[in-house]
């Protein structure tokens, strides 16, 4: 390698693009055994990283092993679902090209692509409770962060654009290459719009999504566009109050753990609990001295104890409650346990994808959603400083200058957590305010 890989990728403003947006530099900077490529993509109705891994299998294949080599990694395995055909057949029509690279398939469960799930899938070895995949010698990408890599190395090219699946209630479902700050209202009418008067548009998998603002822009971590009927049962349970919740709780709740025997994490042999902490909200205890409030940080909030509860409860949202309310009185995650061994029967709790998608009411919804190569005329595009972990990027740009697509608009400091910015169009600086670079006259 003649390049400083971690270098270009921090000068790209390459984050985690499936995620919560960790700069992807610093973990470059570490040493690990395996180097997995999460292609699980284990939403519901999202189809960005299978495609990409079909029509960009090279890049992909060429972009994991410069991270394998920075690293100095023995293995490296791109993980995908074994139902991804066209994914596998490019991948394997190359991958013996690729000394130490190899390809592990994943049954199609919810929710696979978590990054805890996916190094047992692929190591066997559990990750501590509150650790991170390199606590166990892993770590683990997505597969349009590895793209990115490779074009921040080869082709000189920082993250200016965003594969994004726009699906739901939409003309035509479809895959694109959005400019990153282009609103999401303008992304939707890409797809063709909406018949819908009322409507309401999921930022996200339909799980772990949330519920957005049509203006809202396009950034380096959105991965998918969902535009549903406001009155439809995903949206209802979204927008349910916490409070109300817990009140349905305490007269509905029959206590019957079925919330934590589909639990990812209790299923790996984490401490969490969901059943034991909606006892809180009919017993004001948890009624178990092992288990406090403070299990809640072990709570991904993939929501899937909700389509488990026959009642239709939300243990995730009170865990959710929980940590804020943890957090914001200076309380951390003090869970730190090593599992020995995960759940015995864990392999036939695996929950199946299409029974979630039928429990969620989007059967209707589960069509291709092809990618589509488009000419975008770009008018004006809002640039958020804050895309990623971290701290917010600082502007190198004033109103009035001119940029052209890539330059660098706003950039973190040397010794700060963060990610660089770069202008997605050529254009001037009309305005910059509320911690967004806005940039008008486009292509």
């Amino acid at each position: 390698m003649d390049k400083d890989l971690c270098s270009l990728v921090k000068d790209a403003g390459i984050v985690g693009a499936g995620g919560a947006g960790f700069p992807t530099h610093v973990k470059l900077n570490a040493k690990a055994e395996y180097v997995i490529v999460n292609g699980a993509e284990c939403e519901p109705l999202l189809r960005v990283d299978q495609q990409l891994m079909d029509v960009e299998c090279r890049k992909i294949l060429e972009g994991l092993k410069l991270v394998k080599e920075q690293v100095r990694a023995k293995y490296g395995v791109i993980a995908l679902k074994e139902k991804y055909k066209k994914a596998i057949n490019s991948l394997e029509g190359i991958i013996g090209e690729y000394e130490g690279i190899k390809i592990h398939k994943l049954q199609n469960f919810y929710p696979a692509g978590d990054e805890q799930i996916i190094v047992y899938e692929v190591t066997k070895r559990i990750i501590p409770e509150g650790g991170i995949p390199l606590n166990v010698g892993a770590i683990v990408s997505n597969v349009e962060t590895i793209a990115n890599i490779y074009d921040a190395y080869y082709n000189n090219l920082p993250v200016t654009e965003k594969y994004v699946t726009v699906t739901g209630e939409v003309r035509y479902p479809k895959t694109l290459r959005l400019p990153i700050g282009l609103s999401i209202g303008e992304a939707i009418e890409l797809a063709g719009g909406t018949d819908l008067t009322d409507f309401v548009v999921i930022n996200g998998g339909p799980m772990m999504g949330k519920i957005t603002d049509v203006k809202s822009p396009i950034t380096k971590t959105t991965k998918g566009l969902i535009v549903l009927p406001k009155d439809h049962s995903l949206i209802k349970s979204l927008t349910k109050d916490v409070n109300t919740m817990l009140k349905e709780a305490k007269s509905a709740c029959m206590h019957c753990s079925h919330c934590s025997e589909v639990c990812p994490r209790n299923l790996l042999g984490h401490r969490i609990y969901p059943d034991k902490m909606m006892r809180l909200s009919s017993y004001n205890s948890v009624c178990d001295d092992k288990i406090t409030p403070i299990n809640a940080f072990l709570c991904c909030e993939c929501r899937l104890c909700e389509y488990a509860c026959v009642m239709d409860l939300q243990p995730w949202k009170l865990h959710n409650s929980i940590k804020k309310m943890l957090s914001f009185n200076g309380i951390k995650n003090t869970c730190k346990n090593q599992p020995e061994k995960v759940h015995p029967f864990r392999s036939y709790k695996k929950y199946p994808v299409n029974k979630l998608i039928y429990k969620l009411g989007l059967n209707s919804y589960n069509v291709e959603a092809p990618l589509t190569k488009e000419e975008i005329n770009v008018t004006s595009v809002s640039i958020p400083l804050s895309q990623h972990i971290g701290a917010p990027a600082v502007p190198k740009v004033q109103i009035g200058d001119k940029v052209h697509k890539g330059d660098l608009i706003a950039y973190v400091e040397e010794d700060k957590l963060g990610s660089n910015i770069h202008s997605s169009v050529d254009g001037v600086i009309s305005d910059i305010r509320n911690n967004i670079i806005i940039i008008s006259g486009g292509m």
